[in-house]
């Protein structure tokens, strides 16, 4: 679907905004596009969705505070806050309303970015995760096997330290419907680099120590229902219908769509039905 001629249009660049200093991939020019990454993955998810938007659209893909190559702070990775970093950097980039997708964590920057400047958001995509305090999201937050979400401090962080790749091997193959077609070996070495990196795992773990604070912002938003066209894409053997419902409690204008066969990792997973959805529906 993409080809190295593509793929090296994709520019690395930086940015510091609201004194952390943000990394970005860039590729395109016209109406801008902006991609949002999830946990145990950087910017460098979206490169394959990347090259085929870049053909019409400025698309815009940050590493989120703490994640890839951006700055690792000790604090401001509740939701609301990561979507004002992103808030940020848009606007230091002149840019103004927006489409807007994102993936696990990503997800939740990108419904914080909608809630809190919706008059600049065009369209929203959310793909495959959950939104705290939306409807009986302590369903999935409790659930036994996500017990990562409670798994932070001092003593996962020595646990974790020097076996980053053995603590994410539990999110690339248990959260596959297939563990043998999800992530890349490829990916997984980049990504294990990523977040061995001086405080990027303890960053991480801030990212799910914010949620019970998420889950009062996410409520508040609520409130006020979004009106821009909503995509929801979730995977058959993952968040199923669960996404889908939470984002019409949310918004006005929703189509949700289940992957099929698919597990967590939508573009890795399903690259061939996720890749044209998202085109499509960001591009509209």
């Amino acid at each position: 679907m993409t080809t190295d001629i593509d793929q090296a249009a994709i520019e690395s660049r930086f940015a510091t905004v609201n004194g952390v200093r943000l990394h970005y991939l860039t590729a395109g020019a016209g109406e801008p596009v902006l991609l949002l990454h999830g946990y145990a993955q950087t910017s460098h998810m979206w490169r394959p969705l990347i090259a085929e938007l870049a053909r019409t659209r400025l698309v815009i893909a940050p590493d989120l505070r703490g994640f890839g190559a951006s700055d690792k702070p000790a604090g401001g990775y509740d939701k609301k806050s990561l979507a004002q970093d992103v808030h940020a950097l848009i606007a230091s980039l002149g840019l103004g309303k927006l489409a807007v997708a994102g993936h696990d964590i990503g997800l939740m920057v990108a419904y914080a970015y909608a809630a809190q400047y919706p008059a600049e958001v065009s369209r929203i995509a959310l793909m495959d995760a959950f939104l705290p305090g939306v409807g009986d999201w302590t369903h999935v937050w409790l659930l036994r096997d996500l017990w990562h979400f409670h798994f932070y401090g001092k003593t996962p962080l020595a646990l974790v330290e020097g076996r980053e790749r053995i603590y994410f091997e539990h999110f690339w193959n248990d959260f596959a419907a297939d563990p043998t077609h999800s992530v890349s070996e490829a990916d997984r070495q980049f990504y294990a680099a990523a977040y061995a990196q001086p405080g990027a795992m303890a960053a991480g773990f801030e990212v799910f120590r914010a949620f019970e604070r998420d889950a009062s912002d996410f409520a508040g938003f609520a409130a006020t229902r979004l009106t821009m066209p909503m995509l929801v894409l979730s995977g058959e053997k993952a968040s199923g219908e669960f996404l889908i419902d939470q984002g019409r409690l949310v918004a006005d204008d929703v189509e949700g769509v289940i992957i099929q066969g698919s597990g967590h990792w939508l573009m890795d997973e399903a690259r061939d039905q996720v890749v044209p959805k998202l085109t499509a529906f960001l591009t509209r």
